[in-house]
């Protein structure tokens, strides 16, 4: 359902929510190795996303990407609505142009009320919340850390 662009731009965010702060800042390389992500899109969607104030980023020698209080406060659908658009969850998961609740699909009515549930969990909570939930080892980011049998926090 989500493209990659915003897989991958949430994949980061929640990483800098992770490790982190004004004065520990990342570059768009570590994170493109850490979450195995091609460099060039990733530098590009982290752009995107603190131009509109989603994360924050500082130029310079000790500059990179980082997420402030505020940002913390955020929710996913920030991230989503920045990448794509805010009605991600709107089309069908078939494909059909003409599907929706007057003019069901096969699976539309198996598939809509887990569409809103996710669409309502990323509205609700905020990104330091998804970050907490990993701090917690409920949730993971990378494949990385646990193919090197360790965790990525």
């Amino acid at each position: 359902m989500l493209s990659n662009a915003s897989q991958y731009a949430i994949r980061a965010v929640l990483f800098l929510a992770n490790n982190s702060s004004a004065t520990k800042k990342f570059g768009a390389k570590a994170i493109a190795e850490e979450l195995e992500i091609p460099l060039h899109f990733i530098a590009k969607l982290l752009q995107q996303l603190a131009k509109a104030k989603v994360i924050s980023s500082n130029k310079g020698p000790r500059g990179g990407f980082f997420t402030s209080e505020t940002d913390l406060t955020n929710n996913v659908c920030a991230v989503l609505s920045e990448i794509e658009s805010d009605n991600v969850f709107e089309p069908c998961f078939m494909g059909l142009p003409e599907c929706g609740d007057d003019n069901p699909c096969p699976v539309h009515h198996i598939v809509s009320p887990f569409k809103d549930a996710i669409l309502e969990k990323f509205k609700l909570q905020s990104i330091a919340e998804f970050s907490q939930e990993i701090k917690d080892g409920g949730t993971f980011l990378s494949l990385k850390g646990i193919r090197e049998n360790k965790l990525i926090p």
